[in-house]
């Protein structure tokens, strides 16, 4: 009864319009006062903000965003796609498979779905449209490759996941490389696959020369740099997430300042920006504990995980519909709020399977990522329309090969877990 009063007045504030940590958060101490009455809501209140913002491993999160902040302030963005261009713009589609190729390196010093999204948005789709691409093809491209950032460290998804299951954040950044590289060679070959069959839908691109090449590749060494910073360093063992994300929002600093985009008004338009947006994480991260303290003085989740768990069917059969669940959330809900509801229910459910959280968490963002892109709130697609002025109809008709590809990805990965698992486990200790 409290469970079912508790996730109720969840979605009547979400309907609402309310932002979804305020939503959670309220709706938590709702089941609280029907639990334990006011003295449990207040001892709640008053232990969980210091408890939640206190997490040495939440400071990862701002200084992430920070590194995408002076990123995008240096233009690296720009010139990455421009290089992708000189090396692979030759083929048929080059400029789509270059926006995937720059999607993937965007991702690596970025970590955000929607502000790839939104650079590729504003670089590529100008490019292909101009030289004579199929708006459907440019615009499920651009939003598709968008959501790399997801998977490829710094991965926000992935640092709020590893924060909410108390997992090895640095297990999970390196979980997520090879599937995030392999996701970018799979959008390529679906975009060569759709001009080998309508040759139409883009031209040939320009012929470059080798020295024009080599020359293009000026722009990677910054790129590298930042690269090394974060995930080098967490590989080798010699840093920490948090301390590799102050280093890698330091170096995107000193190369913007190198190249001379850093002002004094840019600067603290980075710092304002990259404190709206953690301040923003933080308040859903708070409400989700709130929610989960609700949720686990009613018992609810170990119940369910218990009754599922003992269901005479395939343990794959669990997962299937776990991940069909979080795809039907991924149609109307944030990438953020669905971690935040699905995790606490759906990790003790995985773990007592035999499966492990590492993989899980891969999977699960993966098809977060499917989410970014589907109708009708697919985040990813709507930025894109808004770049374009076209209708966002039409960016989800260019997604869909794509999202085929990508539920054949997420069914590799499960049938294969040794491919995400395989990085992290040897990584220095």
């Amino acid at each position: 009864m409290v469970t079912g009063i508790t996730f109720l007045s969840l979605f009547v504030l979400l309907a609402a319009g309310m932002p979804i940590g305020f939503a959670m958060g309220v709706s938590g101490a709702v089941g609280l006062w029907l639990l334990g009455g006011a003295d449990t809501v207040t001892g709640v209140l008053t232990t969980t903000p210091l408890s939640t913002v206190s997490t040495y491993e939440l400071l990862s999160i701002p200084m992430f965003i920070l590194m995408a902040e002076f990123v995008i302030v240096s233009r690296i963005a720009e010139e990455l796609y421009d290089a992708m261009v000189i090396w692979v713009g030759r083929v048929r589609g080059g400029l789509a498979i270059a926006t995937a190729f720059a999607g993937a390196g965007f991702g690596a010093i970025c970590g955000s779905s929607t502000a790839g999204a939104a650079t590729l948005a504003s670089i590529s789709l100008p490019a292909m449209l101009r030289h004579g691409y199929e708006e459907r093809l440019a615009n499920g491209v651009v939003a598709i490759s968008g959501t790399l950032a997801m998977l490829i460290p710094p991965a926000l998804a992935l640092v709020l996941y590893g924060l909410l299951t108390e997992l090895s954040v640095s297990k999970l950044l390196l979980a997520g490389l090879v599937p995030g590289l392999l996701v970018t060679l799979l959008i390529a070959a679906t975009v060569l696959l759709l001009v080998t069959q309508d040759p139409s839908r883009a031209p040939k691109g320009q012929r470059y020369t080798m020295m024009e090449k080599i020359r293009s590749l000026r722009v990677v060494g910054p790129m590298l740099v930042l690269i090394m910073l974060v995930t080098g360093l967490i590989y080798l063992g010699l840093a920490t997430p948090t301390e590799a994300s102050s280093l890698g929002a330091l170096g995107a600093c000193l190369i913007a300042l190198v190249r001379g985009k850093l002002t004094f008004a840019s600067f603290a338009a980075a710092i304002a920006s990259a404190a709206r947006t953690s301040a923003m994480i933080t308040m859903i991260i708070l409400g989700a504990h709130i929610f989960g303290y609700a949720l686990a003085l009613t018992q609810a989740t170990q119940m369910l995980v218990d009754a599922i768990s003992g269901l005479p069917v395939n343990r794959y059969v669990v997962i299937a519909l776990v991940l069909l669940i979080k795809l039907a959330l991924g149609c109307f809900l944030d990438q953020f709020a669905i971690l935040l509801l699905t995790v606490p229910i759906m990790v003790p459910l995985i773990v007592k399977l035999g499966f492990d959280p590492i993989w899980f968490g891969v999977v699960l963002v993966l098809t977060a990522e499917v989410g970014m892109v589907t109708p009708p709130v697919g985040m990813n697609a709507f930025v894109v329309a808004r770049y374009t002025g076209r209708p966002v109809e039409e960016v989800f008709a260019g997604i869909w090969p794509h999202f085929i590809a990508h539920i054949l990805a997420i069914i590799f990965f499960v049938a294969f877990p040794i491919v995400v698992l395989w990085l992290p486990n040897t990584m220095s200790h």
